[in-house]
């Protein structure tokens, strides 16, 4: 249960789940030089949208995909309030896949696996790199890039996965349903 883990948070205190029993929890796996990082500005906006009516996000941020995220904690939270207003708390930098990676992570992977990256340019170009890379990659249920969402309801179940590609109304609708 998503309820069983604890993640590290910014500043070095642990965050036990469970203390977010009840609470709609959005999970990112976030990078500050990714071309998926103005999608920071939405996520802010349902924060302040939805965050009185039991919405939670964690923002894990990864530097595995390109080397995207190569500032200290306190960089990384520095450029996200500056750029995009960010008012939710970030957690400590972390690994998303591999033998490091978070456990929570793992969970989710196993709770929700890649089911691709749907139509459109970013789709493509997404594929199209990852091919190159590994040409079984679409078997797997490794994150395949920063902005990866997982979305878990008041019951704490892992609810829905979206890839950076999907269009950030679908996952603000799918958050605002669980609500």
């Amino acid at each position: 249960m998503i309820y069983d883990y604890k993640i590290l948070k910014r500043n070095g205190d642990l965050l036990d789940l469970s203390s977010l029993k009840g609470k709609v929890i959005l999970i990112v796996n976030t990078a500050t030089g990714c071309g998926f990082t103005p999608q920071y500005a939405p996520i802010e906006e349902m924060y302040k949208k939805y965050h009185d009516k039991g919405l939670e996000i964690l923002d894990i941020p990864c530097n595995q995909f390109g080397g995207q995220a190569p500032g200290s904690d306190e960089e990384i939270h520095e450029f996200c309030t500056l750029h995009y207003n960010t008012t939710f708390e970030q957690m400590k930098k972390a690994d998303v896949n591999g033998d490091k990676e978070l456990p929570l992570f793992t969970y989710l992977k196993e709770k929700q696996g890649f089911k691709g990256f749907g139509q459109g340019h970013m789709a493509e170009l997404m594929h199209s790199m990852l091919m190159k890379q590994d040409p079984h990659y679409m078997e797997k249920p490794d994150i395949k890039w920063n902005f990866t969402k997982f979305l878990v309801d008041r019951n704490g179940e892992v609810v829905a996965r979206f890839e950076p590609t999907e269009d950030m109304e679908k996952v603000n609708q799918c958050v605002e349903a669980l609500l």
